[in-house]
Order: C-alpha cells, then sequence, then structure tokens
C-alpha cells in the first residue's frame, strides 16, 4: 500500500505547476494534503477511483486539509472534538480495517512566536487524541507537523534555533509523542541519513543550495514498524515549497 502526504501550500495554485501529473503518476492509495486553502466548492477536481473528503478552514484562503483514497473507509472525522482547535481545517481522521490515518497540518508558532503557547496546547491536545486512538487500532498519522524534530533535520540548526519549528518546546512535544507508542517512519529506515529535507524557503535559493528543514512526516504507531517497507522524501517534485513524502506499507499478515 502506498501512502503520500504533501503540503502543497495552495492547492488551486500547485494544479498550474503539476499536480495532477504528480497524482497520476504517483498511482497512490491513499493522499494526503495539507494547506489547501480553499473551500471544496471552489475547486472540481476530477479523480476517478478516488473518494474525496476536504476539512476546511472557517477563514476562507486558509489552512485546510483533504484526502483522496482509493480504499473506502469505514468512517471519517474531522478536527479533534475540542471547539478551540477545530475552526481551521487542520484535521482529517479516516478508519480503515487495520488502522487509523490522520492527515495533520500543525499550527504553526508564528515569527516572533506569538503562537507558541497555542501550538502547546495544541501539541497536548492533538497527542491525547493521537493516543486514545491508538486504544482501539494502530494509527498512521501524516502531514507537516510544522517542527524539525532533531539536529539532522536541518541544514543549519544552531543558527534556526529557537525560530518557529525549531524551538525547545516544538522539539520536547515532539519527543513526547514519539515516546508515547509512535514511530517517526523515515527515522527508523535512514537513522543517519542528512540533507534529507522536506521544505524549503522560497528565499536565497534555499531549495537550489537544499538549505531545508524536515517537517514532513509519516509516523505510526509502534506495533506498525514491521509493516514499514519504505519512507521516502520525493525532494524532486516540484509545484509547492514543500515536497511530498511517501509510506510504502505491507500489508497486515
Amino acid at each position: 500500500m502506498k501512502l503520500i502526504s504533501w503540503n502543497v501550500n495552495g492547492l488551486r495554485a500547485c494544479l498550474g505547476k503539476g499536480f495532477l501529473d504528480f497524482f497520476q503518476a504517483a498511482g497512490a492509495d491513499m493522499v494526503c494534503l495539507q494547506e489547501t486553502k480553499l473551500q471544496p466548492h471552489q475547486i472540481e477536481l476530477d479523480l476517478p477511483g478516488y473518494r474525496q473528503f476536504w476539512n476546511s478552514a472557517e477563514k476562507k484562503g486558509y489552512s485546510g486539509t483533504a484526502l483522496f483514497t482509493r480504499v473506502e473507509p469505514l468512517n471519517v472525522a474531522y478536527g479533534l472534538g475540542v471547539p478551540e482547535h477545530d475552526t481551521e481545517g487542520r484535521v482529517i481522521t479516516a478508519e480503515f480495517a487495520d488502522f487509523f490515518l490522520v492527515c495533520c497540518y500543525t499550527p504553526n508558532a508564528q515569527r516572533g512566536l506569538t503562537r507558541l503557547s497555542y501550538r502547546m496546547a495544541w501539541e497536548d491536545a492533538f497527542r491525547a487524541y493521537l493516543t486514545g486512538l491508538d486504544q482501539t487500532k494502530p494509527v498512521i498519522l501524516c502531514g507537516d507537523l510544522n517542527v524539525a524534530h532533531s539536529e539532522i533535520d536541518r541544514k543549519n540548526p544552531k543558527t534556526n534555533r529557537g525560530n518557529a519549528g525549531c524551538t525547545d518546546e516544538e522539539r520536547g512535544k515532539m519527543t513526547q509523542l514519539l515516546a508515547a507508542g509512535f514511530t517517526d517512519t523515515f527515522r527508523l529506515l535512514y537513522p543517519d541519513a542528512t540533507g534529507a529535507y522536506s521544505w524549503w524557503s522560497y528565499m536565497y535559493h534555499a531549495r537550489d543550495n537544499n538549505a531545508g528543514w524536515r517537517i514532513d512526516y509519516f509516523i505510526v504507531s509502534d506495533r506498525l514498524r514491521p509493516r514499514v517497507a519504505d519512507s521516502k522524501i520525493l525532494a524532486q517534485v516540484m509545484g509547492s515549497d514543500h515536497c511530498p513524502v511517501e509510506l510504502d506499507l505491507r500489508e497486515a499478515p
């Protein structure tokens, strides 16, 4: 089974930069998008064979997530069930026979860390949500989690430390999540891989110089580790300031 996650930084813009070509060539079973920046009625997307599920922010042109799946879900839920966290279209959860798939676009702490305290509250609520799901069946979490967890996940870790996505607080929350029974699939398979990034600033030719951060993830319940066949960063795919990430999952025994 092939799963793909991509922060498209505006789906309508990404459609003009080759999104459909990539989508069709990828042939994924499930595709999760973040930062769609639209309401469903603002787009007509013909994806034969895929069911489409959308969670849009109340604020137009902001945030938003989507799931396109060839496998019919048993159930789909939107948000965390916490009103203060559910107005920005950041989470879609699809239940399948042997796992939950959670598509997430984590709030950014923002320049000057103006939203860091909100981010911390979000992290605690989100971790509680995931651990709750995990008590029922394993979880596959994917998305732009807006944190470069380890020094190896940033091009310039010393100069970026303390910036949004690189604060000790945000990194600590990721550590807490992993300690609660979850695995970063890319680091499971490639613990020492350097220069492996999924986001690059549009400034200073960052992508040309591979001066990036790894902030897009596939994270799974620990008991799904044996099913992880590969975890990839598709850095060659253009169309956004992020690239897609991919999880190849073995079928359940």
